[in-house]
């Protein structure tokens, strides 16, 4: 299991990050604290705090993902 950190900025950002974590054929989660959210939910991922970093939990590898975790790292 991967564990990442991102930050989503924008509306736009959150969007195509729930998009492509949607398209991947595995679980992807955020860590809020003690509550596991499913990264592939967009409401779920709209109720977060995203002036905070987000802790990404992924139990698998894909292109795009990885592209996405790159563009969107936490500083």
């Amino acid at each position: 299991m991967k564990t990442r950190k991102i930050r989503l900025k924008t509306v736009e950002d959150l969007r195509e990050f729930v998009q492509t974590a949607d398209r991947c054929s595995f679980d992807v989660d955020i860590l809020n604290g003690e509550t596991r959210i499913d990264a592939k939910s967009i409401m779920g991922v709209m109720s977060l705090d995203l002036t905070k970093d987000l802790e990404v939990l992924c139990e698998g590898e894909d292109p795009d993902l990885e592209r996405v975790f790159t563009e969107y790292a936490a500083e």
